[in-house]
């Protein structure tokens, strides 16, 4: 059976000419998928594996402080838990789609075959997507991902701001702590870099893709989002990684201050070498440890509300 396309006139926009190095924003189909309609999400939440899937509750977006906690679905119906996010403020990821179910992996495959065919020189792989389902007026704190990121709209409607991957924005020293810690969140944040965003009205059937290490921040309009995030890896994000890690190491282990930038000739290689011995170090994997403490589950009786439990409950609900 012949695949419709996801793209709509990818041809005919910029994106070949500005791939990877200022915001493209392309059409798309995917909100017409039966692969995102409620009742088919509803059905992919309950047998979603709990390693794979993150429930965060988060604070008001006039909030001064960062309120960000991890949870967990109590067993809850995939019903439930949509009605739950749609009446509270959640961000519910569910991370490797398409590993979890292989109807994913198929639309991941074309997705990325579409854009090879458009975008000459465009090459990737360890190729993953996930699902978002977020509350009304949920927010996205400002951060930097370590992997190429496409974001498509399903259904609801946001603000997403996307900043200029350089300093003050983005500092060599942050990004190594982002390659140290493995999280990506915490990334300094001034009023003012809006001055200097590109703003997007996010609607269904719109995808936007940025800049490698551009920083960005979204905020949700008064509607339940669903979106798909795509991330992926080239040889220059590789190379970037790998220089990332490696001059992180050399600051917060070995106390240098690395100049970083090398992603290519002896001194690359050189790093690529302490990249290489450090990934496997005790100290790295501490490092990188997983601090998810899970903090609250959902209520069952009341929708969007949530039930905290103590450290001796961790076992029990995580």
């Amino acid at each position: 059976m012949q695949q419709h396309p996801i793209f709509n006139g990818i041809d005919k926009s910029h994106a070949a000419q500005l791939w990877g190095q200022e915001p493209v924003c392309i059409s798309h189909r995917l909100h017409e998928s039966p692969l995102f309609a409620r009742d088919t999400l509803a059905a992919l939440i309950e047998a979603y594996p709990r390693e794979h899937y993150g429930i965060i509750h988060m604070g008001a977006r006039d909030s001064e402080r960062r309120y960000w906690r991890e949870g967990d679905l109590n067993g809850l119906s995939g019903e439930q838990v949509l009605e739950a996010i749609s009446r509270g403020r959640f961000w519910l990821n569910l991370r490797k789609a398409s590993v979890v179910d292989h109807r994913y992996k198929v639309l991941l495959d074309q997705l990325f075959g579409e854009l090879e065919q458009h975008i000459p020189g465009f090459s990737s792989y360890s190729r993953s997507c996930g699902i978002l389902v977020s509350s009304p007026g949920a927010q996205v704190y400002y951060h930097s991902d370590t992997v190429g990121q496409m974001l498509f709209q399903i259904s609801g409607r946001k603000r997403v701001y996307i900043y200029p991957p350089k300093e003050p924005f983005i500092t060599a020293e942050v990004l190594q702590q982002i390659a140290i810690s493995g999280l990506e969140v915490g990334v300094p944040y001034s009023e003012w870099y809006d001055e200097y965003a590109r703003v997007y009205e996010f609607e269904p059937g719109q995808m936007l893709q940025w800049p490698y290490h551009a920083p960005h921040r979204i905020e949700n309009h008064d509607c339940l989002n669903i979106s798909m995030t795509v991330e992926y890896i080239t040889d220059p994000i590789w190379r970037a990684q790998i220089a990332n890690l490696a001059d992180g190491v050399l600051r917060y282990r070995l106390g240098w201050r690395p100049q970083g930038g090398s992603v290519s000739g002896p001194v690359f290689w050189a790093k690529a070498a302490v990249w290489k011995a450090w990934k496997k170090s005790s100290w790295f994997k501490k490092q990188r440890a997983i601090h998810k403490r899970i903090e609250f589950v959902l209520d069952g009786t009341l929708p969007g509300a949530v039930r905290d439990i103590s450290p001796p409950d961790l076992a029990s609900n995580a």
